[in-house]
């Protein structure tokens, strides 16, 4: 069984922060490999006007996880899921042959009781959260902590998540990074037009997919 991370996100764009954490998370986790859901969608957030197209937000994450066990894919848009739930189901049963683990943050934590079958999530795989300053108390006194709380895991034993039956939670301390897709669009509002030429997403479609 590979051990693998799964970090979802607009990655709109990816920056050095999404490279950070998740290099953080595959050495705290042991993690083989993460895989960066870049998401059609959120089904929580309205449309944005700022929102870039697909191929140009899978194509600024393939270029920042360039030589690092980080693989970006699209596969909730080939998969046809839009929801985390149905996600998961079905890469587990797509990958026998790996053991998934969900990465989120902090913040995702403090609003997971509103996602979509939450409790069913954290029964079909473990996950990992990203402690984030400034959140840790909302998170910890909301009502899906309140369900996990005797599930969570000390960190000390976070590379052993192989051998736990979910639900199980791990919190894993790290030093927040100051950027953010927020700033990045911010700088650069037209960022996703350097991905915009053809011959750039005929090189993203090649690469190997899930």
């Amino acid at each position: 069984m590979k051990p693998t991370g799964l970090l979802g996100g607009s990655f709109n764009p990816a920056h050095r922060g999404h490279r950070r954490i998740s290099l953080f998370a595959i050495d705290a986790l042991g993690l083989e490999e993460l895989w960066w859901l870049v998401s059609p969608g959120n089904p929580l957030k309205a449309d944005a006007d700022d929102m870039a197209p697909l191929s140009a937000r899978l194509a600024s994450a393939n270029r920042m996880a360039r030589n690092a066990p980080i693989r970006p894919t699209a596969i909730e848009q080939r998969l046809g899921t839009r929801y985390t739930v149905d996600t998961l189901a079905r890469l587990v049963r797509r990958y026998p042959d790996r053991r998934f683990i969900w990465l989120m943050g902090a913040d995702n934590l403090a609003q997971f009781h509103r996602w979509r079958e939450w409790r069913r999530i954290a029964r079909t795989v473990p996950i990992a959260v990203i402690a984030r300053p400034g959140y840790d108390k909302a998170a910890r006194a909301t009502r899906a902590m309140g369900w996990l709380r005797h599930v969570v895991r000390p960190s000390s034993q976070a590379r052993n998540w192989t051998t736990w039956s979910p639900p199980a939670l791990v919190l894993l301390r790290f030093r927040l990074d100051p950027n953010s897709a927020t700033r990045a669009r911010a700088r650069d509002p037209e960022w996703h037009s350097s991905f915009a030429n053809k011959a750039l997403r005929d090189r993203v479609s090649r690469r190997p997919v899930l």
